[in-house]
């Protein structure tokens, strides 16, 4: 094997994190532990806005998305347009802010999710000249939810590393055995993946804290997700991220976890649940139902009004991969299935005193215990009251895609990507659900002055062929007016500040992306198909397409602020807001178009047959790639290794 500069310095980064772990947890490990913290330290803040540390640290991230923007913005051949001139400026007086959302969907959600971040990061080879190239390094947020949490997580948790260099180094992402099976054949490594997932969990219950399903499944994925450290992330805590260079340096987007609020026994929908977001300083919810943030750093600690009892703090509760987990608790009913699978007898027993440990709770909650907002004085009193925080997957009041934490007015993005991996299907492609469950959202009196450009319905969606490339909404603020006019609308903010939202939907160009949710396994050729499917996705087919795509993405990426400022559109803008702005029209007839190839409708390609189809590869280079006929046989060995084992 080849081992490029590249390869030396990914393993000196891992190395050297390795060297840090028992920095991380207070106990070196999976547990908590106690922690010093100034005796009146106060833990919990009511929403009436940013805290004060994300706004230290947006300043010092806004100035480098504005150089990354101008470069950024230059790149893509704009005309009438000198994006130096423009953003210097009017960087006085207001930033750009870009927010990027990757919806859940599992591990096709994370691959799919991870091809097209690959093509907004210009570390991606060819990213600059044939897809979106250094929007991710000019944008101010990322945003995931489950299986799009854990493409965030795993990039923002190893040092902001790149999905290139994940591909070439071939640390992170072995999915090749599924995650109940993590040995494949090989049972001794299986047995000491089970048996370090029961010590980690015992170290936890040991120390006096609870356990559920959730922290079963946390540690499992940090397995995939940090396997280039020494204890696989046991130690590793969603805070260290304030004292990592990357993001001190102001190099990397401000990262969010997006999770709902669930009490044992209910039923989430949109309108009743509460949306929480785990950022790298604070968890908590906008929503009226909690109205509160507290220090992330800090959960575990024992508190009264959200002030320690005794002065005593813990550390070590908020584990990335318990974070990663809690968006993503939906997974966790793989647990109870590994039981009728063919492992051997010695791993069974195992797996039946994990899952008699953490069955004390429903299967899809992660327990946040004590409550870091018990006894405090604002929200519902069913979160208040109550010792536990409950929490599940971010997806289980339909908004599958993370848009809550960027429409706040107060984080004041002016135009969101939203990438939409979901399974609305039978035939597990997106429609559109998520955004229509959060346009609707903002009527309702937990939408709390949030607001959403118009949408169309799910059948206008699909009808519209609104999903067969990408799609603005919100292009005109003056046909957003009426939003404020609503009763339950109160919005914090003025119209300007409802984002622009550039919808791109899953949908196949070189690999049949429609995988199901609950997956598990991956081969090497699948996982790289995948990715370079998404790759594709983002940059409309390495912009063959449409050539001039970079540059819309650019006229919609400043329409805020030129709107704001009272500046026209070049003439090109307006010609690309005609191709890609939804204008208005709805269609909700029942019988749907087929859209599924370049032009927007089928060419009597089957879904169930060829899972591949051909086109040019920017990611992935010719040694990676096999013929049909190697990927016909590699997926029916495949089919048959999966059947034996799960």
């Amino acid at each position: 094997m080849k081992v490029s500069y590249k390869s030396i310095q990914f393993l000196t980064l891992i190395l050297s994190y390795t060297s840090l772990v028992s920095a991380w947890s207070p106990t070196d490990s999976y547990a908590p532990g106690p922690i010093d913290c100034p005796s009146d330290l106060q833990l919990t803040r009511s929403a009436d806005g940013l805290s004060q540390s994300e706004l230290s640290w947006l300043q010092g991230r806004d100035k480098i998305t504005n150089q990354n923007l101008i470069s950024f913005l230059k790149q893509v051949n704009m005309t009438d347009f000198d994006p130096e001139e423009y953003i210097t400026n009017t960087a006085s007086n207001e930033t750009i802010r870009i927010g990027i959302a990757f919806s859940g969907g599992g591990y096709r959600a994370m691959l799919s999710g991870a091809g097209q971040l690959s093509a907004l990061d210009n570390r991606t080879t060819n990213a600059t000249e044939a897809g979106l190239g250094g929007l991710l390094q000019a944008s101010t947020y990322l945003v995931g939810l489950s299986g799009g949490n854990w493409l965030v997580g795993t990039i923002a948790m190893n040092n902001f590393t790149d999905v290139q260099t994940i591909l070439d180094e071939g640390i992170l992402w072995d999915l090749t055995h599924s995650i109940a099976n993590f040995g494949g054949i090989n049972i001794f490594k299986t047995y000491d993946y089970y048996s370090s997932i029961d010590d980690d969990i015992n170290d936890k219950e040991n120390a006096g804290f609870k356990i559920s399903f959730t922290d079963v499944w946390g540690r499992a994925l940090s397995h995939q997700f940090f396997a280039g450290l020494n204890d696989t992330g046991a130690a590793l805590t969603w805070s260290t991220l304030q004292e990592s260079p990357v993001f001190q340096n102001f190099e990397m987007p401000f990262p969010i976890v997006v999770t709902d609020g669930r009490t044992p026994g209910s039923t989430i929908i949109s309108g009743n649940s509460t949306i929480f977001e785990v950022n790298p300083f604070e968890l908590g919810s906008w929503d009226p139902s909690l109205y509160q943030f507290t220090q992330v750093k800090y959960l575990g600690t024992n508190t009264t009004d959200g002030k320690p009892v005794d002065g005593k703090c813990i550390g070590g509760f908020d584990n990335a991969g318990f974070i990663m987990g809690t968006s993503s608790s939906l997974f966790n009913q793989f647990i109870l299935q590994i039981n009728t699978t063919s492992l051997s007898s010695a791993i069974k027993d195992i797996v039946s005193d994990i899952l008699e440990k953490a069955s004390e709770h429903e299967v899809d909650i992660a327990i946040y215990e004590p409550n870091p907002f018990y006894d405090t004085e604002i929200g519902s009193t069913s979160i208040t009251n109550n010792d536990t925080l409950f929490l599940c997957d971010g997806g289980e009041d339909l908004q599958n895609i993370p848009l809550q934490p960027l429409i706040h007015p107060e984080r004041e993005v002016d135009v969101i990507f939203a990438f939409d991996n979901s399974a609305d299907t039978d035939q597990s492609w997106p429609n559109g659900t998520s955004i229509v469950a959060t346009f609707e959202r903002q009527f309702l009196p937990i939408g709390n002055g949030t607001l959403f450009p118009y949408v169309p319905d799910e059948e206008s969606l699909r009808n519209l062929n609104l999903t067969a490339k990408p799609t603005f909404f919100g292009c005109d603020i003056q046909n957003l007016t009426s939003l404020l006019n609503s009763s339950l609308a109160t919005s914090k903010g003025d119209i300007y500040d409802t984002p622009l939202v550039v919808y791109t939907a899953n949908r196949p160009f070189s690999f049949w992306s429609n995988e199901s949710t609950f997956k598990l396994s991956y081969e090497d050729w699948e996982r790289d198909g995948m990715i370079q499917n998404g790759f594709e996705v983002a940059s409309r087919l390495n912009n063959t397409l449409d050539p001039e795509w970079p540059a819309c993405v650019g006229c919609a990426i400043i329409r805020r602020s030129q709107e704001r400022l009272g500046i026209d559109q070049s003439e090109q803008c307006q010609q690309c807001f005609q191709r890609y702005c939804w204008n208005g029209q709805i269609d909700d007839s029942q019988i749907p178009p087929l859209n599924f190839t370049e032009t927007g409708l089928t060419d009597g390609a089957e879904e169930s047959g060829n899972r591949t189809i051909s086109a040019s590869s920017t990611l992935l280079s010719k040694e990676n790639k096999f013929s049909l006929y190697q990927i016909m046989g590699i997926g029916i060995i495949t089919f048959a290794v999966f059947a034996i084992n799960l």
